[in-house]
């Protein structure tokens, strides 16, 4: 019997927006589709039996996968199935995750797991937030005990008018890209990138998009009251507070000295390491593993609370900073000799090292997923090796996080890199983190504003990030500038601002409490801004503007225009044409459909001669015009001269020599070079040449009148119509490009 689905509908910016339920996963703890206009994701959320003992954190996972049946199409790998998610699903994962995880109670160690996917995508609207929402509607629903439901918006600006839930298309004119999630009272997550927009207009659009979550909370707060499952009893693994009070009797006033102490992060975590296996061996059995468990949990208790009080009763941070106060900063830019450009970006104990190099368009990073854009040009990554914090651990490629920081830095430096038409290249950026001691994706946002300015790329603005912290108990809150690791992780946010001097250019907030309020937003971006300026201020110290010339060994591309109907003559028969010319002249080119032409080359000599082979290639005859070419052909009434490469016309008998000629042969052969005057061309684009008028001084016009052979007929072009095409050069309805061993077909 088919199971009846439950429908509920609310509005998003005038639009519907549908839970529905019942239908799909009747196994699942709670299952749900959400869906705006065609696009539709589906979620599942499920809790394991047992609790997962001997671990001491709350086990949550969330994973978004990318159906590319949701578009209608077929992946592009070679097994033309889905593989390991990539950078988007990536993304929307964590984007999920970051609301959903402060509303659970962190004393549960029952495995919670929540499965989003792709069910239907309209190439119009977005889908990652349609994953949050999907995701809290399948907890509100579940028998899994959390405090939700959360809402989430995307929010744009476009001609200075905010709007929800935009279009693709609408976020290409939009200078503002914000997704907001937030449970009824509070801000819970924030991801967002925007054209340097002032920190008020910021508030105004988080303000807007608070608002406008509110009806999708109701409606899941029904779902729960209408058909939720009764929540399940877990057991909750809550530390004794006896317990913590007998640790912090012993060791408050230790760990207050050792913080009171010069210190750097390695001295400090080894005299709180100390404090800790003291605690451990004189208040516990070492054969009892669970009482060390427990006097570890209440040790590192302890040192929250002291540092927390410590930050917001006095006042004094774990370094010993002020409340805005940043750590010493100092850059260098030309660390690599070869490297394109590189910038290195030290703030306290963190350091980040980020190298620049350009590309032609043809290396622009192709996108195979559900977004309408295919490519881009500019990318950002982000490697975090162990050694950047005194560890060793296996290498095991890129993590979640890695490709988070990335794309966070990407974001920031993105609205002020200059168009492709601009600056025709394609730009990667990877920044190294070295030593890290908190806040290196803001690290590398200004390592990466260092590197692009000694490259020479002409930047709009320089870009500066910082990440401020949180410490809230109750109404009373302190909001620091620049944090560093300890108060990241025993903090209750982390709140990244990227910007120039004239606005903020991305965002990002993580919290661990259940939302912040607009007024310490506000807070935070003041102090983010004052220390914005100040970080640019010493960044702007090292290398005040860009670069005036890339450096000498950076490819230069130089952009011509050719007739569409050209291309073909430029590429030949299976790339051969464009493959010699890059080989001879040692460049690269690349070719657009609409005739632009991209030679990439490290020195003007190589430029110039790819220049001139492709102009000479894509050159019309004129009449008037004099050549020196080949004779290719001879018959009884004339010879065939090929004046430009792929391209000939024809000298009547009568036009070889100023005296009458009895036969072809006695004035030229095949092979011979003849310089000719083009004296007429017809509408087949057939060309008539005279060898005479050359010789005699005479015009076009002249020539014609001598010319026996009659006003037209005569050459044409050998490909034909006019195109020098020889053999009709490969078409791609997209990027031509053509490397030395591998032309793209």
């Amino acid at each position: 019997m088919k199971p009846e689905s439950k429908k509920y509908i609310t509005t998003v910016g005038g639009r519907p927006l549908t839970f529905e339920t019942g239908k799909l996963a009747a196994q699942a703890g709670g299952s749900v589709t959400v869906q705006f206009a065609d696009s539709v994701v589906f979620a599942a959320a499920t809790m394991g039996n047992e609790p997962r003992l001997g671990q001491d954190f709350f086990p949550l996972t969330v994973e978004y996968e990318e159906r590319m049946y949701a578009g209608g199409r077929i992946p592009g790998s070679f097994f033309r199935r889905e593989g390991r998610p990539g950078t988007d699903a990536i993304l929307i994962a964590r984007l999920t995750d970051r609301p959903l995880r402060p509303l659970f109670n962190q004393d549960i160690r029952n495995e919670v797991q929540v499965i989003m996917f792709s069910l239907s995508a309209d190439w119009e609207n977005p889908l990652d937030v349609l994953a949050i929402n999907a995701a809290s509607a399948a907890l509100m629903i579940s028998d899994i005990p959390w405090g939700g439901p959360v809402g989430a918006v995307r929010v744009g600006r476009v001609n200075g008018e905010l709007i929800l839930n935009p279009t693709y298309a609408q976020l290409d004119e939009s200078d503002l890209d914000l997704r907001i999630a937030g449970t009824a009272d509070a801000i819970l997550m924030v991801e967002s990138g925007s054209n340097e927009i002032d920190e008020e207009s910021m508030i105004a659009a988080l303000q807007f998009g608070h608002a406008a979550i509110q009806p999708i909370v109701e409606t899941q707060l029904q779902m729960a009251k209408e058909i939720g499952k009764p929540k399940r009893e877990v057991q909750m693994f809550t530390l004794d507070e006896t317990l913590v009070e007998k640790v912090s009797h012993r060791i408050a006033d230790e760990i207050n000295a050792a913080l009171d102490a010069p210190h750097s992060k390695h001295e400090l975590q080894d005299a709180i390491n100390t404090l800790r296996d003291n605690v451990i061996v004189e208040y516990t059995n070492p054969e009892v593993p669970e009482e060390i468990a427990e006097y570890k949990e209440a040790f590192e208790e302890t040192y929250k609370r002291v540092v927390r009080s410590r930050i917001l009763e006095q006042n004094k941070r774990p370094d010993g900073r002020s409340l805005t106060e940043i750590r010493p900063i100092w850059c260098e830019v030309g660390i690599s000799p070869r490297a394109h450009g590189s910038g290195l970006f030290t703030r306290g104990e963190t350091q980040v090292l980020t190298l620049a190099t350009l590309g032609t368009p043809k290396e622009a990073q192709e996108i195979d997923t559900l977004s309408p854009n295919d490519s881009k040009r500019y990318m950002h990554h982000y490697n975090f090796p162990p050694y950047s914090t005194g560890e060793v651990k296996m290498l095991r490629g890129q993590s979640r996080r890695e490709v988070g920081h990335g794309a966070l830095a990407e974001r920031a430096l993105l609205p002020v890199i200059p168009s492709e038409k601009e600056f025709p290249y394609t730009l990667r950026l990877v920044s190294e983190v070295l030593a890290s001691n908190g806040s290196s994706s803001m690290a590398s946002v200004c390592g990466s504003t260092l590197a692009l300015m000694d490259t020479g790329v002409p930047i709009k603005a320089p870009v500066a990030g910082v990440a401020m912290g949180l410490i809230k108990e109750g109404e009373r809150y302190v909001v620091l500038t620049d944090i560093q690791g300890a108060e990241d992780h025993l903090g209750d946010m982390d709140f990244k601002v990227a910007g120039t001097n004239n606005g903020i250019t991305a965002l990002q907030m993580d919290i661990k409490i259940k939302g912040i309020t607009t007024e310490i937003m506000r807070l935070a971006l003041k102090q983010a801004y004052d220390a914005r300026l100040f970080i640019l201020d010493k960044m702007l110290e090292v290398i005040p503007v860009p670069r005036p010339e890339l450096r000498s060994f950076v490819p230069r591309i130089t952009t011509i225009h050719i007739p569409v109907d050209k291309i073909g003559a430029i590429i030949g028969p299976g790339g051969k044409i464009i493959r010699a010319i890059q080989e001879e002249t040692n460049v690269k080119i690349d070719i657009d459909d609409d005739g632009t032409v991209y030679i990439a080359a490290t020195d003007g000599k190589s430029e110039a001669a790819a220049r001139e082979r492709i102009e000479a290639l894509t050159e019309s005859a004129q009449v008037g015009h004099i050549y020196t070419g080949k004779v290719v052909r001879i018959a009884d009434f004339g010879a065939f001269v090929q004046i430009l490469p792929g391209l000939d016309g024809m000298v009547h008998i009568s036009q070889l020599d100023t005296e009458r000629v009895e036969k072809v042969e006695d004035v030229v052969k095949m092979g011979d070079e003849l310089t000719v005057m083009v004296t007429a061309i017809d509408e087949n684009g057939k060309i008539r040449l005279s060898r005479q008028a050359v010789l005699e001084g005479w015009t076009p016009e002249e020539a014609l009148e001598h010319d026996k052979g009659g006003k037209s007929g005569g050459g044409r072009p050998r490909s034909g119509g006019g195109d020098r095409r020889s053999g009709g050069g490969d078409r791609r309805n997209n990027n031509r490009s053509f490397n030395d061993r591998n032309p793209r077909r």
